[in-house]
């Protein structure tokens, strides 16, 4: 089933729930409301027709303006994909996590909630999963200000470039 396929059947399922959909190449995608989210992933892992058993990534963006977390689901029984995003205010960004439907959201939801400052809400183990656990903020979001320092230990790195260009000594 062509990506285009698989968008109309979600919005003809979930109509009012799709907010966008976006059919150019290389990437075609669908935008859900959050709220929607979990009921959509059950409804394209379960559907015979659609049968996405695989959500081979899960990854968070910053645009400046809203965080959005991407999805790229797989059937390995019917060999198509599709590309599902959610749209979240800068400011607490929350949706509920998908390690139910898929187990392999777990680290992923992890990793975006560590580096980005999601919370997905019901997620079994959330917390830090790259950071120390009291690191400040979320090193990928765009507003972030790395501390100079970290107890007590510089984290300003010396350049290697200028280290070794000898008219820079």
């Amino acid at each position: 089933m062509e990506a285009a396929q698989i968008y109309n059947r979600i919005k003809d399922r979930f109509g009012e729930h799709v907010l966008e959909t976006s059919d150019h190449k290389p990437d075609p995608f669908i935008v859900i409301d959050p709220a929607s989210i979990v009921e959509v992933g059950s409804f394209m892992r379960s559907d015979p027709d659609l049968a996405m058993d695989c959500l081979s990534n899960e990854s968070g963006v910053d645009y400046k303006d809203r965080i959005e977390v991407v999805y790229h689901l797989f059937s390995y029984s019917k060999r198509h994909g599709a590309v599902l995003k959610v749209k979240l205010p800068r400011e607490n960004p929350t949706v509920a996590t998908l390690e139910n439907i898929w187990k392999s959201a777990n680290w992923m939801e992890r990793e975006i909630f560590d580096l980005l400052g999601v919370t997905f809400e019901g997620h079994s183990d959330l917390r830090r999963i790259l950071m120390p656990e009291d690191w400040p903020g979320f090193p990928l979001r765009k507003d972030f200000v790395e501390p100079s320092e970290y107890h007590g230990i510089s984290t300003v790195r010396e350049s290697p470039i200028i280290r070794l260009d000898p008219k820079k000594k």
